[in-house]
């Protein structure tokens, strides 16, 4: 069994570096390895970052040719102190971050009936949401205006989910659909009929409705209208 196991372990080793992992310096929590049919808006997505940020940590450009097996860093340069130069040495110039995008934001309605059933901020609605009740196959509607970034079922914990950008400031997202109506790269009107509601957590009928600033979860309630 021991021997089983070793040759095992060496048989992983040699595939994960085949697929490009020992080619790149992975660390757990500081870096992502592409599978496929992730985008960098997915990536970031999933880790509550700026895509532009991402693309440019990693020098991607505009961030649409990534592959499966790539390493991508979530975090950006070391803020650390750089060894001492000679007096002579010409010292770059230092490099400035743009500050992030700050469009205002969009107006907003509420994207499905019902009533509310996890809050922003708790451990029962996933933290990054509002969890909203209801029937299953009940209409969900896009929130604002936007273009579809996202489609799918990729994204661990959220079903079948769709991503709305609706300016480089501002996303939202709806998880836990029983079909999705929409294809990514689509330009969606606000109230727009986008997905029916699926089951979440406790196979119950419900929508995960996320806003996004900057990458960074925000409490819906503070953009929606009163209910």
């Amino acid at each position: 069994m021991r021997k089983f196991r070793t040759c095992l372990f060496l048989l992983i080793v040699v595939v994960l570096a085949g697929c490009g992992y020992a080619r790149h310096s992975y660390i757990p929590g500081q870096s992502h390895v592409v599978r496929s049919g992730e985008t960098l808006s997915t990536i970031a997505f999933r880790y509550g970052k700026d895509h532009r940020d991402l693309a440019r940590w990693n020098g991607l450009g505009d961030g649409s040719l990534i592959y499966p097996g790539q390493v991508i860093r979530l975090t950006g340069p070391s803020g650390g102190t750089a060894a001492a130069r000679p007096a002579r040495e010409a010292r770059p110039p230092k490099r400035v971050m743009p500050p992030p995008a700050n469009d205002p934001s969009p107006t907003w309605v509420w994207p499905t009936n019902g009533r509310i059933v996890a809050e922003f901020d708790e451990d029962q609605g996933a933290g990054t949401g509002l969890a909203i009740t209801g029937r299953a196959g009940q209409p969900v509607h896009a929130a604002a205006s936007g273009r579809v970034v996202y489609s799918g079922g990729g994204l661990i914990g959220y079903g079948q989910l769709i991503i709305l950008k609706h300016n480089d400031t501002y996303l939202s997202a709806y998880g836990h659909n029983a079909s999705l109506l929409v294809r990514e790269g689509e330009t969606i009107k606000q109230g727009q009929r986008i997905a029916t509601m699926g089951e979440g957590p406790g196979q119950e009928p419900r929508l995960h409705f996320e806003i996004r600033r900057n990458g960074k979860p925000v409490n819906p309630r503070q953009f929606l209208p009163a209910n």
